[in-house]
């Protein structure tokens, strides 16, 4: 049996201790007629494990196994096919238990990457050197993801494929999905988005500024996820927001009582009105986001240019504010900011 082995393993790479136990199992079926046992298996299930692990080509062991059949088997091939499934399954479960644990390492190493405590090394395992700057763009879909999802795999694949395997990350996080990008690869946070608009229809995605090393990747996070926040707290129709253009607003809350104070003088009296403030708030929205064009307004609200016309000169009685004037048109403009952002009038201020 010795000679055979060696024979065997040295015309196909395979090592001779991997085949001894399918040696073993071909002679005894050869000799009794019988296929092999539940304790043969068991060992050519554990011998095919090995060989996953030593990193042998499944190809490469199968054909090993047919040459030992070759040279001893004679009309045993009905312990060789039972030999090859045993062999085939202990490889297989390996290699499924490989995975397993790479994605538990994985989502371990996501989770600490965002709370700042991933080393060096094992950011360097998952393709990310933690010197460099990194921008953070997270999508937030109408249905939360799950971890496992294979959109986060997709989208991954389609990014690596076009820029490379170093640097780019993507995973499932508190429902979202999350990209982790080199600073100065402005095109890859575009094109994170461009798959997830192809892959959902309701979604809304924040993108950090970048920000250097591993604190700089959970800063860029939290921007990612705050812009998201803002965006809908403000009534934003942009379904891509950018911290950088929203860095107004955190200004804003920093000081909650100087912004509780503006919403309650210039924009409280507007609750006397009839059918309440909201109408008028939607109305200076417009207003702002129209530059001023009373037409153009109008169409965004769907009511005529005089509705328009006598909403502001509502405001106008009731506040002493005209978006007219340049200066008050300032302070109308982040006092309705304001109002958004603490949820006023359906919260009252305190």
């Amino acid at each position: 049996m010795d000679s055979v082995l060696a024979r065997v393993s040295e015309a196909t790479g395979v090592p001779a201790d991997l085949l001894g136990g399918f040696l073993s199992v071909l002679a005894a079926s050869a000799a009794t007629g019988r296929l092999p046992g539940r304790a043969d298996m068991d060992g050519l299930r554990e011998c095919g494990a090995l060989a996953a692990e030593r990193g042998i080509p499944l190809r490469v062991l199968a054909d090993a196994c047919l040459h030992a059949a070759e040279i001893t088997a004679g009309g045993a091939f009905g312990a060789v096919r039972r030999g090859m499934a045993a062999y085939i399954e202990g490889y297989e479960e390996a290699q499924r238990a490989a995975l397993r644990q790479e994605e538990e390492a994985r989502r371990l190493f996501v989770d600490d990457l965002l709370q700042g405590r991933a080393d060096a090394e094992r950011a360097e395992h998952f393709g990310l050197r933690l010197a460099g700057a990194y921008v953070v763009t997270v999508a937030r879909p109408g249905t939360p993801v799950t971890a496992g999802d294979p959109l986060a795999g997709r989208i991954e694949q389609a990014l690596v494929a076009r820029f490379g395997s170093h640097n780019i990350l993507v995973a499932v996080r508190d429902g979202l999905l999350v990209c982790v990008s080199p600073g100065g690869l402005t095109a890859a946070s575009g094109e994170f988005t461009h798959h997830v608009r192809s892959a959902l229809t309701d979604w809304r995605a924040g993108v950090g500024r970048p920000h250097q090393g591993p604190g700089g990747i959970v800063t860029s996070y939290r921007e990612a996820v705050n812009a998201i926040d803002l965006g809908e707290r403000l009534g934003l129709r942009a379904q891509v927001l950018k911290a950088a253009d929203l860095l107004v607003f955190p200004v804003l809350l920093r000081d909650r009582e100087a912004i509780v104070d503006l919403v309650s003088t210039v924009l409280g009296p507007l609750t006397s009105a009839r059918g309440g403030p909201e109408p008028l708030l939607e109305t200076l929205e417009a207003i702002f986001a129209s530059q001023g064009n009373h037409t153009a307004a109008a169409r965004r609200l769907g009511v005529s240019t005089r509705a328009i016309t006598y909403r502001l000169e509502r405001i106008r009685r009731l506040t002493g504010f005209s978006p007219s004037d340049p200066t008050q048109r300032f302070t109308l403009e982040t006092a309705v900011l304001g109002a958004r952002l603490l949820e006023w009038p359906a919260h009252p201020l305190a």
